[in-house]
């Protein structure tokens, strides 16, 4: 019985102009900086700065990624005392807002950029070393939009 509605699903997909294909495997990887006392930066801190870049606002980027003020304000204190500079700053006249020091806008992207090769350079030796098609969660996630925007998932 189910195989049978398996394959109505997949005969409906086929007649809508769908490609049915099974899952591949992906890449997933987990980079970050650390000194021997932890973490030093990820990409959970690269968000969490992209939050408060996007929000002004320490609390409301804390909100948003299911942590507390405490932890969020903790994690950018014990980055910036390690680094020796700032990441966040006041904004002026403002009493609760916050931005982004540039050097906080350069170690993201410096960040970004170390992770982006990494993940180029996984992916490239996993087609060579295993037999199937690999591929990443971001480089998936920007094909789904490309179909989206051509009308492919409706």
């Amino acid at each position: 019985m189910a195989d049978e509605k398996t394959h109505k699903i997949k005969q409906a997909r086929r007649e809508r102009g769908h490609a049915v294909t099974k899952p591949k495997p992906e890449i997933r990887l987990n980079v970050w900086l650390e000194t021997t006392d932890g973490q030093l930066f990820g990409m959970g801190r690269a968000q969490l700065l992209d939050k408060i870049d996007e929000y002004g606002s320490l609390r409301k980027a804390a909100e948003e990624m299911c942590m507390s003020y405490r932890a969020a304000w903790g994690k950018i204190k014990r980055t910036e005392e390690i680094l020796g500079f700032k990441l966040i700053e006041k904004e002026r006249g403002n009493k609760t807002g916050y931005r982004l020091t540039e050097a906080a806008r350069t170690l993201k992207k410096s960040y970004r950029d170390w992770y982006q090769a990494i993940e180029t350079e996984a992916l490239q030796k996993a087609r060579e070393l295993f037999p199937w098609a690999m591929t990443t969660r971001r480089a998936r996630a920007s094909v789904h939009r490309a179909s989206k925007k051509m009308g492919h998932d409706r």
